[in-house]
């Protein structure tokens, strides 16, 4: 459907697929400029009224004989703003104007000028709760699109920066931003992930960025280990543009999606870097360390106890103290599902009440739970470093992959002993091992294929020479 030079045949038009006399934050203003009737379409709350209102002073100041004879040369003469656009098409112009652009219509002319003065409601780029750091910049993405390639154009200031923008939704429309370094990306990775975004047939992107993750990489689901990184914080976001990466920025969603990203790229952590050589070092190996402690720790122990006459004597105190009167496993089990409870429990609990409630959690489930005979305390004490441990590092995908292996290593070692714990241990390396990244290389290069100049920089935070790129 394309406009007409009669404006009250493209209001028409337009009153029957936007309603504004139903959707009241749809609005439009009729006004005279240059002796000719004009309408000013937008939506209340995403435009700035100080913009609307100086542009309206403008139009009526236009003279009958100043006016333009088409609207191209209107908005060049008569439109003082910088980011305007024309259009002849009907939906584009709604899907523009319900973008939160203001669109003008004037009698006579064919096209629609839109104007991108767009205000969404946003908070403050302050530090994100799940990704600090101790030392390093303190601002994060917020919700806004436009904001978040800003923080990123801030800290990369080159031409090759580029950040093109995509639609993905039939309902929603929800705006894409892909962003990369030219000469620096995988180009056949690049003109894949945008053939995905651009043949996808979806009607929203209910849950922005993983809704978004599931379309364009629906492979292997069952594998738990993640595909993507993520990140709140614009400084990790433009080290890893600098890189080579591809990032996907998806509007409404205070995050980045990092890829191609390995196991090693999803461990790293912006203080690894924030630090002297020495420092990055030790906390990269140590969360590594951890990890690898958060997989093994209670399958290892649970195999002693199922084992006692293996256990050497300078282990003699990891023995249970007490009688135990539910089997072990059910008590780790129980507490995997509990932990997850209290999770879920401490995420809708209103802030007032937090403390209190933990006081009450700690005593009733900790202390009681242990006297009244469910757990024996080495249960609640390996758990509870578990659950700790897990927070050493950021990706909550990755955590949860480990947990899901951690269960499926118990389950085989209380059915079948040695061979269960072997076994188990085999399945987890091999989700690791045979798993791919998006662009279909190994998840844990540079172990497979080997090259062991990247496996010191993956393992040792070394000191970065002049001109290298730093994470």
């Amino acid at each position: 459907m394309e406009f007409t030079t009669s404006l009250s045949d493209n209001m028409n038009r337009l009153q029957e697929i936007l309603k504004a006399d139903v959707n009241f934050d749809v609005v439009y203003r009729t006004f005279s400029t240059g002796g000719r009737t004009a309408c000013l379409y937008f939506v209340d709350g995403l435009t700035k009224d100080e913009v609307l209102l100086k542009l309206l002073q403008v139009f009526s100041s236009v003279k009958e004989g100043d006016l333009p004879e088409n609207a191209h040369d209107f908005s060049k003469k008569c439109l003082p703003y910088g980011e305007v656009d024309l259009t002849s098409q009907i939906p584009s112009m709604v899907n523009s104007l319900l973008s939160g652009m203001s669109c003008l219509l004037i009698d006579g002319y064919r096209e629609c000028m839109i104007i991108d003065c767009r205000s969404y409601p946003a908070r403050g780029v302050s530090e994100p709760d799940k990704d600090k750091v101790l030392r390093g910049s303190r601002d994060g993405f917020v919700e806004t699109l436009i904001f978040n390639t800003a923080l990123i154009r801030r800290r990369i200031r080159d031409p090759k920066l580029t950040v093109e923008i995509l639609s993905a939704g039939e309902s929603s429309h929800t705006d894409i931003a892909l962003c990369y370094m030219e000469g620096r990306a995988d180009t056949e990775l690049l003109s894949t992930i945008k053939q995905r975004i651009q043949d996808l047939h979806v009607d929203a992107l209910t849950m922005n960025q993983e809704s978004l993750a599931e379309c364009i990489y629906p492979h292997k689901w069952y594998n738990p280990f993640p595909k993507f990184r993520f990140s709140e914080r614009p400084d990790t976001t433009a080290a890893s543009i600098l890189e080579g990466n591809i990032v996907l920025l998806v509007d409404t969603s205070p995050s980045a999606m990092i890829l191609p990203s390995s196991v090693f790229d999803i461990i790293e952590e912006a203080d690894d870097y924030y630090f002297p050589p020495i420092t990055g070092t030790y906390l990269r190996l140590s969360r590594m360390v951890i990890s690898l402690l958060t997989l093994l720790l209670t399958p290892v122990w649970l195999l002693l106890m199922q084992n006692p006459d293996y256990i050497p004597s300078w282990l003699e105190f990891v023995r249970l103290s007490d009688p135990s009167h539910v089997p072990l496993i059910w008590q780790l089990l129980i507490l995997e599902f509990a932990i997850d409870g209290l999770r879920l429990a401490a995420v809708n609990t209103p802030s007032m009440l937090t403390t209190p409630l933990s006081v009450i959690a700690g005593i009733v489930l900790g202390e009681y739970s242990v006297e009244s005979g469910w757990f024996n305390s080495e249960t609640m004490l390996y758990m509870a470093f578990v659950t700790v441990a897990n927070y050493s590092q950021a990706s909550y995908e990755l955590g949860y992959a480990l947990k899901f292996m951690r269960v499926i290593i118990l389950v085989l070692t209380a059915c079948f002993n040695f061979w269960g714990f072997a076994a188990g241990l085999l399945l987890s390396a091999c989700s690791v091992i045979f798993n791919k990244t998006i662009a279909g290389k190994s998840y844990i290069y540079p172990l497979i294929p080997f090259r062991w100049s990247e496996v010191k920089k993956r393992f040792l935070r070394t000191r970065l020479p002049h001109g290298e790129k730093s994470r």
